[in-house]
């Protein structure tokens, strides 16, 4: 937990309103988010510093303890805290016990997902992008209190703004008493007498909005971001929820992918493979000068070393390997094909004859004489 002041972390007063608080995280979680800022050690532990500080100002009993007591720790409530009857008290009675001991006004928002697809190259290099997301955001009209003009919501009858009725329980441990939410306003604590006309009292509005995105290189199809705070609005004191973009990475005729490595085929000639040759090879983001030795056999792997992707949190890249394809010509000249006779003469093979007219059935099925 940060021992920093919450106020001073956010750098917001400390009588900032929720909407004050919420804009200052938002900043600052784009600022230090760790996929923004690959090469800063540092980034990751603002970035949390900031998300703590934010579960303190984003909670009004957190952030009035803070107030009261001037500590980011939670204070022990003298009835539930140290273990003891609080551990039984919320194993038998779960959520509905938590909601007695601390309140929360207000909903959380909700978590949106976004896919994204990369091409082969920007694996290599990485990659920022704009996406585009359907998000629930605060109504501008009321300020996401869902009451018309922005008035205030008024203090529910019903639990007198605890947002939770109290009951009384007798159990095998003595006389318990459990706290559910309040029927009337939900758990809210208030009432919205007059709906907003523009959010129907929701408090908020569906948006299309833009989120910007910096993909690090090495990613794989199936990997998935964590952007914090980037989901759709809560209402009242709910935090934002987070956006999780799913990435693909789009299939390149040219290569097939094996971890860090590449793999492609490249075709050869009879003579280039015989005799040998340096030939230029098409990497995924450039061309590469590569040593055919002589003798090259059909199937066998050249390698260009770091021609391949880099690993996700960097170092070197793998190898493109190239698979040699020795085409062989489907026509040849008189002339050819009397050298290639010639060659194999030399090398004391057997001569391949021509096939005779009839085509290959009439040469197998006819007789020897």
């Amino acid at each position: 937990m940060s021992k920093r002041d919450p106020y001073e972390v956010l750098g917001v007063p400390r009588d900032a309103s929720a909407d004050e608080i919420k804009t200052a995280y938002r900043r600052l979680a784009r600022k230090h988010h760790p996929d923004v800022n690959p090469n800063d050690p540092h980034a990751e532990e603002a970035f949390k510093e900031v998300g703590e500080a934010y579960a303190i100002l984003s909670d009004p009993d957190r952030r009035a303890n803070f107030d009261r007591f001037g500590t980011t720790d939670e204070v022990p409530d003298p009835f539930f805290g140290g273990g003891g009857f609080g551990d039984i008290f919320e194993m038998f009675f779960g959520a509905a016990g938590q909601a007695g001991r601390q309140r929360r006004m207000g909903r959380d928002g909700d978590d949106i997902r976004a896919d994204v697809e990369v091409a082969l190259q920007e694996v290599v290099t990485g990659v920022h992008r704009d996406v585009q997301v359907q998000r629930m955001s605060q109504c501008s009209a009321c300020g996401g209190s869902g009451s018309e003009g922005g008035v205030a919501p008024e203090t529910c009858a019903t639990c007198r703004g605890q947002g939770q009725i109290s009951q009384t329980r007798n159990t095998f441990i003595g006389t318990v008493r459990t706290s559910t939410p309040c029927p009337t306003c939900g758990g809210a604590g208030t009432v919205v007498k007059t709906p907003c006309s523009k959010c129907g009292g929701r408090g908020l509005l569906r948006e299309t909005a833009r989120v910007s995105v910096a993909i690090p290189a090495g990613v794989e199809s199936g990997a998935t971001m964590h952007l914090p705070g980037q989901g759709s609005d809560g209402t009242g004191y709910g935090r934002p929820g987070d956006l999780y973009v799913v990435l693909s990475v789009r299939q390149d005729p040219r290569f097939e992918r094996d971890g860090r490595n590449l793999v492609t085929r490249f075709k050869l000639t009879f003579a280039q493979a015989a005799l040998g040759d340096v030939v230029s090879v098409q990497g995924v983001d450039q061309e590469y000068d590569m040593e055919v030795p002589p003798g090259t056999q059909p199937g066998a792997v050249l390698g260009i070393r770091e021609g391949g992707l880099p690993p996700l949190h960097g170092g070197k890249r793998g190898d493109l390997l190239v698979v040699a394809a020795v085409e062989v010509p489907t026509k040849l000249s008189e002339q050819e094909s009397e050298h290639l006779k010639q060659f194999a003469a030399l090398r004391g093979e057997r001569i391949p004859q021509s096939p005779e007219p009839g085509g290959i059935l009439g040469g197998l099925f006819k007789k020897k004489k």
